[in-house]
């Protein structure tokens, strides 16, 4: 796993050690289980688990499951799958909000007792109405100061179900012209009959997110709650419950700048919508952002992270290039990638002068670069099949592939020249005849020519039949930030993002392939054999890198 580099957060737990030499850092990742993760979702995971590592404490899974109308077991399996293919399973355990439902309601008490929070009749849009704005102060709830005794009934009866979603909530009682609207006596309860994917009818009441959150941290023994930038504005609340419940030790909250990645849309929402349309082929569509999606398209862990440590810890808002992460991939792949041949676009040459029944092995690099990866066979025969990218009839200047009367070597095997050219009765080109010349297999001409071109080819006869996937980017528009106001994402979905090969041909070996497994196709890309459709190879990346070089 890449190693976390030293940010503001090691800074702040340095200074935090140097304080209390005997503290252990205590992290964890709370996910709501309402979606899929995403590859935002890894930076989250690869900060908390590495600083977790990195001082020898402890990283915690929780699932934030205190909103049960948006929550499915389907989720929370694929959290946990998500995190064991990462290599993040959590030292520190696994655990729920909802485990923690019976002490949010006896703390909730508490604060009621103690003339810290109230139950409220004002509906949703009232008390929008009563809070203010950022330039002018809220003012009180006309139900803010019932007494201890009435507001001890009305929470319980709450609990027992006897008010309707929506009638009541329970909120703290802070202050109304606190300059953090956050502060503004924020709800920390709400109804909401439903069921629970764990706790079943139980509850009908639900603490919220800010208020649950700060209490599981203190009970889990959170020492530094590490999370993304848009809960800055919360942290006073975050501090408020801590310190009005009382808890001994107090973690404290830090927050990082989101990961932001140009042609990507990080919102579950708009995420579950492209899946419920059947925009995508599911949550793991490998166009997606999701990690599924990322790991179904070829992309490993470690890719992953060394983008996300490439990109940064910092508190700062940016956009980052999405060619980095492919960057991170190609890298990988290029040391770890096999070699095989494939032919997106199959056009058939006919060796002429070569016998019709003779089959010859000719053995290729596994990988040219790193000769203990060995080698392999590739049969040649008479009937062959070239990629119709590599033929011109009319060629344009500097062409060195395929031409009519030219001569072009293929590729660890003999040298051809192209004599005719068949076609039906459209004028498609369905035939290429050539002949070879046979003093040339894998070695150069005895007469000093030197041929410039050299293409990739497969046996007719021992080619396999594939289908190919080619991915590009789910959105035209490089930040979905700016997006015109009046225009949604899916005004920019590219219609182009997807295109789907289904006469390619592979040779044997990768008809043997199994799923996960990743390969460069010579000349074309990097591919991985499909984990959900027979016979399939998802590009990867391409083998063009415009990304910066490091100085």
């Amino acid at each position: 796993m890449e190693e976390l580099r030293n940010n503001f957060i090691h800074d702040i737990i340095d200074a935090d050690l140097a304080k209390n030499p005997e503290l252990k850092i205590h992290t964890r990742f709370p996910p709501e289980p309402n979606g899929y993760l995403h590859i935002g979702s890894a930076k989250a995971i690869w900060i908390n688990a590495m600083t977790a590592k990195k001082y020898g404490g402890l990283f915690n899974l929780r699932y934030d499951d205190t909103n049960p109308s948006k929550e499915d077991n389907e989720y929370v399996e694929s959290i946990y799958e998500d995190l064991k293919w990462l290599g993040c399973e959590p030292s520190g355990g696994i655990f729920y909000g909802s485990d923690y439902f019976d002490a949010c309601y006896e703390f909730a008490v508490k604060l009621i007792k103690e003339g810290k929070a109230f139950v409220c009749d004002l509906t949703a849009e009232e008390m929008r109405a009563y809070r203010g704005t950022l330039t002018e102060p809220g003012k009180n709830s006309p139900y803010r100061d019932r007494s201890v005794e009435e507001n001890l009934d009305l929470f319980e009866r709450m609990k027992n179900g006897e008010f309707a979603d929506g009638a009541k909530t329970l909120r703290a009682k802070i202050d109304m012209a606190s300059s953090n609207i956050n502060l503004r006596d924020p709800a920390i309860y709400r109804i909401v009959h439903v069921d629970h994917h764990r706790q079943g009818n139980k509850w009908c009441i639900y603490p919220l997110y800010d208020y649950a959150h700060p209490i599981q941290d203190a009970l889990e023994g959170i020492t530094h709650s590490l999370c993304s930038i848009e809960f800055e504005n919360h942290r006073p609340l975050y501090d408020w419950v801590i310190e009005n419940i009382g808890f001994e030790k107090r973690p404290h909250q830090w927050e990082f700048a989101r990961l932001n990645v140009t042609h990507t849309v990080m919102s579950k929402r708009y995420l579950r919508q492209l899946v419920e349309t059947g925009l995508v082929d599911g949550w793991d569509d490998p166009r997606m952002p999701t990690l599924c999606g990322l790991r179904r398209r070829g992309y490993t862990p470690a890719a992953i992270f060394d983008f996300v440590a490439r990109a940064g810890v910092a508190k700062s808002y940016s956009v980052v290039d999405y060619e980095l992460l492919e960057h991170c991939i190609r890298e990988e792949l290029n040391e770890s990638a096999p070699r095989r041949i494939s032919v997106l676009h199959p056009i058939k040459v006919v060796v002429t002068n070569y016998p019709e029944d003779k089959v010859e092995y000719f053995e290729v690099a596994n990988n040219p670069a790193k000769p203990e990866a060995g080698t392999r066979k590739i049969p040649f025969t008479r009937e062959l099949y070239i990629d119709a990218d590599d033929f011109a009839e009319v060629p344009p200047p500097k062409f060195f592939r395929m031409k009519p009367e030219g001569e072009v070597r293929l590729m660890g095997a003999y040298i051809v020249k192209c004599n005719e050219i068949v076609k039906d009765a459209e004028g498609n080109v369905t035939e290429i005849r050539c002949t070879a010349d046979l003093e040339t297999g894998n070695g150069m001409p005895t007469d000093g020519r030197k041929i410039k071109g050299t293409i990739h080819w497969l046996s007719s006869k021992y080619a396999a039949d594939a289908t190919v996937m080619l991915y590009d980017f789910l959105f035209d528009i490089e930040n979905v930030a700016d997006i015109p106001e009046g225009k949604t994402f899916d005004d920019y979905l590219n219609v182009n993002s997807v295109t789907k090969i289904e006469n390619a041909k592979i040779e044997p070996a990768l008809a043997e392939a199994e799923a996960g497994d990743r390969f460069q196709f010579v000349r074309t890309g990097y591919f991985v054999k499909d984990t959900k459709h027979e016979n399939t190879f998802n590009r990867i990346v391409g083998l063009k890198d415009s990304f910066p070089k490091a100085k």
